[in-house]
């Protein structure tokens, strides 16, 4: 593995949910930024770094990515749900992994902003999320 591939591996371990507004609509209760994006070389891949900032009651709503995401809470509490999975309840500090093509979504169920980090190793020229039913 070439050094520019780990740094893109570890990268992925600081993740957490934000979804980009080329799918979703933009929702007034939360912010998403896409951070920073890079090349996965010698693939068709690349890394996918974001952050999403979810208002008291706002829910990122029910969506699929064509690649691996890894997320951390950086701040509030997220309720998680994972099709095929029990519901998670993630605190600042915690993390989790979710697997390419699976439906999830996340809500905001605490009293404050919930920041989140996430990264993705997509297909490159693939959208970066798609709504699910």
């Amino acid at each position: 593995m070439t050094p520019r591939q780990l740094c893109c591996v570890l990268t992925i371990m600081l993740g957490f949910i934000s979804v980009t507004g080329d799918v979703f609509a933009q929702d007034p209760d939360i912010k998403r930024m896409v951070l920073q994006r890079t090349d996965v070389p010698n693939t068709i891949y690349e890394c996918v770094f974001g952050l999403a900032e979810l208002a008291p009651g706002a829910s990122i709503g029910r969506h699929t990515h064509n690649g691996v995401e890894v997320g951390y809470v950086a701040a509030g509490i997220l309720e998680l749900k994972v099709e095929g999975q029990e519901t998670y309840i993630l605190r600042a500090g915690d993390s989790y992994t979710i697997p390419a093509g699976t439906i999830h979504d996340a809500k905001n169920t605490g009293n404050s902003i919930a920041k989140a980090m996430a990264t993705w190793v997509v297909e490159k020229g693939k959208p970066l999320s798609q709504p699910a039913p």
